[in-house]
């Protein structure tokens, strides 16, 4: 067999181990069978290499699909006619986002950013349906309710420590109370 498959198959072992597809012992059998008895350090760093390779594409792609979920989100919030229907599932999405934003934090750094950044995104687009929904032409109204998002944005970054939700909640209160006085 040639050096190019064992390597393929040395590599799906090593996945299947790390992930408890197949016992520990199996793996090992399997391994040393391939590896022909001398499986060395080599052979083993390329095939957790190969493994944690996969496992970042994985983890980017499940990233990147929370935010584009809750850009959809906000989208048919403001397309759709059916009001209620849009901000029960905005709001159960934005409170899903939050959990595993919290599940996440200390395991996968870049899926709990994305959570977090969903999270935002999907209560931001709740409150303004909300308020042009509920309160249509009282523009005070959805004011005071964008400065209370801009506020739990800031405490947030605040208590977590977090730059962009401490700027984004700074430089949203700046935005909307300049607007807010312009257009008085």
């Amino acid at each position: 067999m040639s050096n190019q498959k064992k390597q393929i198959i040395m590599n799906e072992i090593t996945f299947w181990k790390q992930n408890k597809l197949l016992p520990e012992q199996y793996c090992d059998f399997l391994m040393t069978l391939y590896s022909e008895g001398n499986q060395n350090e080599e052979i083993a760093g390329k095939s957790k290499n190969a493994v944690r390779n996969v496992e970042k594409r994985r983890n980017w792609n499940m990233a990147m699909f929370f935010p584009v979920v809750a850009i959809v989100i906000l989208l048919l919030l403001f397309t759709i006619q059916f009001e209620w229907v849009v901000i029960a599932v905005a709001a159960v999405f934005a409170a899903c986002c939050l959990t595993g934003a919290i599940y996440f934090a200390k395991r996968n750094h870049l899926l709990a950013i994305m959570l977090q950044l969903a999270t935002a995104l999907s209560t931001l687009g709740v409150t303004v349906k909300v308020c042009t929904t509920y309160f249509a032409g009282n523009n005070e109204m959805l004011y005071i309710f964008l400065i209370v998002n801009c506020i739990f944005w800031l405490l947030s970054g605040i208590m977590m420590k977090i730059v962009y939700f401490t700027i984004s909640g700074v430089l949203g209160l700046l935005a909307i109370i300049g607007a807010w006085i312009y257009f008085l």
